[in-house]
Order: structure tokens, then sequence, then C-alpha cells
């Protein structure tokens, strides 16, 4: 029997309260270069790139049978072992930023996204587990696992890492009101130009994220629901 590391058996799952700022009005302070993650009003121009790779899609919404529904956990998409491994099945470039690009297919209002600013979050916040898939699934043929069989392993492989995140008092969260669909999200996953939590030149590595639910959000408001484009993106040195 092959073993996996798995969240359950490396996370410390106690539960820390804090605050999660809102950043409507503010969304000039953040990019993907020094927080991870930035707002864009549609049509958004990016002209900086000389070339992209869409890599995969999801479609989230809240739905008890759905294995894409929004994750409660903080974590951050992918190592660096798991970002080179996503360009090296693709194509053999060894330079990229994984933006994850989510846009919301109506206005959210319940469980909606809370994103921590990079600058502050520690290396011995990111604890790195294998990322399982049923084998042979193909993408969206995934099917979410019964609540009493979570912990099994038995029929899945792995198929790259990623980084569950720690709780840390000095942690900043911020999340967006009343989301639509004209307004973009980018939260980088990855980049290979930083070497250090500070990175180069202060670059940020990504930004760890979690659906969360507003208390303030009435019970019967309009439940998330979005599509996620997750994509490598290249620029000149």
């Amino acid at each position: 029997m092959k073993s996996y590391v798995t969240c359950k058996e490396i996370c410390n799952l106690n539960r820390l309260l804090t605050t999660v700022e809102n950043l409507r009005d503010q969304e000039a302070k953040f990019s993907t270069d020094n927080s991870g993650f930035a707002v864009y009003q549609s049509p958004a121009k990016e002209k900086q790139f000389t070339d992209f790779i869409i890599f995969d899609y999801t479609i989230r919404w809240r739905e008890k049978t759905s294995p894409h529904a929004p994750v409660q956990q903080v974590h951050a998409d992918q190592t660096p072992y798991a970002a080179e491994l996503r360009v090296c099945r693709r194509l053999p470039l060894n330079k990229a930023d994984d933006l994850s690009k989510g846009r919301a297919l109506f206005k959210i209002s319940r469980l909606t996204l809370a994103i921590i600013d990079w600058r502050t979050t520690a290396p011995s916040d990111l604890v790195k587990i294998d990322l399982l898939y049923p084998k042979g699934a193909k993408a969206g043929e995934e099917r979410a696992q019964a609540p009493d069989s979570e912990h099994l392993t038995d029929g899945y492989e792995v198929r790259g890492e990623t980084y569950p995140i720690a709780p840390n008092e000095k942690h900043r969260l911020y999340y967006q009101t009343d989301t639509t669909p004209e307004e973009a999200m980018f939260i980088k996953c990855f980049d290979s130009r930083i070497e250090s939590m500070t990175g180069t030149m202060g670059i940020a590595h990504g930004a760890g994220h979690t659906a969360f639910c507003d208390p303030q959000t009435s019970k019967d408001a309009p439940a998330r629901q979005n599509i996620e484009v997750r994509c490598l993106v290249f620029y000149e040195s």
C-alpha cells in the first residue's frame, strides 16, 4: 500500500479567530507582485506578458455532492515542485507565473473568498502535502468523497503538491464585498522569480486563500458561484 502525506495527518487543525478586512475601494493597494493578488474591472488589459497557456479550469458552486465546492481551508495552490511539474507537462520552458483568475458568474454574497496578504506569511506557515486525484479520472470527472471515507486514499494517485497554510496571528486576510461578474480577481499560485518569503525585490510567491461564511450575510442570500481559470504566464527575463 502506498503512503501519502495528507492534510489531516500533519496540519495543525486548531481554529484561530481572525478578522477578514473588506478590500473594496482600496484595491489599488494590492498587486500580484506585492501581496499575491489583485482585482481588475472588465475589460482588463494586460500587455506585459509574452505568452500564456491555460492549463485547467474549475466551475465552483455550493453543492454537497460537488467535488468543486468552495474550499473552506486556507491554502496556496502549488508548491515550487508542483509549479515546475505543471510547466514540464505542457512545454519545455522553465520560467512561469502560475496565476489563478477567478471570475464570478453572478454577484457573490455567500461563501465568499478570503485572501492572505503574502507579506504577512511566514515560511513555517506552509505545510507541503500530496495532491490526490482518483486514479484514471479526467478533468471534470472527479466525484466528491462521502464524509465517512474522506480519510481513505485507496484508489487515488499523486498528481502534484499543494500548501495548506497553518494558522498565524500575523496573517492579514481580505475579501471583497458584492463581487460582480464584471470583476476578476487574479491570485498568484507560484512565481519562479522568488527566492525566499520576501522574494526577489519583494515579489510575492503567491496568496493563500479560503472560502468563508460571512456572519453578516443573510441565510437566503445567493451562494457563491464562479469560474476559475489557471494559466501559465511567461515574461521576458
